[in-house]
């Protein structure tokens, strides 16, 4: 399995990431993406992929920190793109829940991490929370243009029509804990319905614990329960599931093979 989103870099880690590491690979977990949130955040996951086989680093700016992004700091983020260890752009998007940063902001700050993502030909990590309509509108513009490598909206929030549409534009669709919870039937006929080729997995540790674990710091471990929960949605396998969403991972953020992971 890969994990496609994770936080390691949180302050939730700092007194026991090995431990929390050994208990991933021991689940099954091959890989980890950790984006980042804002240009400090963004090299601290890249620090971490190169100190940890199997973590991986996307950088980026958060649309909570929209303001941040001036042309300073979107150079500096090209540079650091550069690095090997680095397969995305992310976590890149739109929130217009908190609105942290304001709409407006927000929203030309997406467009500018779009275009720098087309610019580095890396694909996107995107985040959406109440913000589908926008979203959608910035991503079909994205998968138009030269430079286009693809993404996947993380944390996924929307229904099956919009999951078509953006499988076929090219984005993959990333599903977490919320796909496990009781009443997430939306986000079950997703699991069910969409191609299992645009299908990843990842837990958004510290956040968004699966059902068994609600109410505690999440995992990369708990990937498997996410797994776990869209193999049911699909009558499959959980080999059959972490197999291909792990091979999804791998082809959409061009990891290596199997021999530097985790494992």
């Amino acid at each position: 399995m890969v994990d496609t989103h994770a936080h390691l870099d949180d302050r939730a880690f700092a007194k026991d990431l090995d431990e929390v590491l050994e208990r991933a690979r021991l689940a099954g977990v091959q890989a980890i993406v950790l984006p980042g949130l804002n240009l400090r955040s963004s090299r601290e996951v890249i620090a971490l992929a190169h100190r940890y086989p199997g973590l991986y680093a996307a950088v980026g700016v958060h649309p909570h920190d929209a303001r941040t992004l001036t042309p300073e700091v979107l150079e500096h983020l090209a540079g650091l793109a550069a690095d090997p260890k680095v397969v995305a752009i992310g976590e890149i998007g739109l929130d217009f829940y908190r609105n942290l940063s304001p709409r407006e902001v927000q929203v030309r700050a997406f467009r500018d991490l779009l275009a720098l993502a087309r610019e580095v030909q890396k694909p996107v990590i995107v985040h959406d929370r109440e913000a589908h309509r926008e979203v959608l509108s910035a991503l079909e513009a994205h998968a138009r243009e030269p430079g286009f490598r693809g993404g996947v909206l993380h944390a996924y929030s929307g229904d099956l029509e919009m999951a078509q549409k953006v499988v076929s534009w090219g984005y993959h669709v990333g599903l977490a804990g919320p796909v496990t919870y009781p009443n997430a039937h939306r986000l079950r006929e997703v699991a069910a319905q969409v191609p299992l080729a645009h299908l990843v997995v990842e837990t958004d540790c510290p956040y968004l614990p699966p059902q068994p674990h609600r109410g505690r710091r999440n995992e990369p471990a708990w990937v498997a329960e996410v797994a776990s929960a869209v193999a049911q949605a699909r009558r499959a396998s959980l080999d059959a599931v972490a197999s291909a969403t792990g091979e999804n991972a791998r082809r959409l953020f061009g990891l290596p093979p199997q021999e530097g992971d985790l494992s």
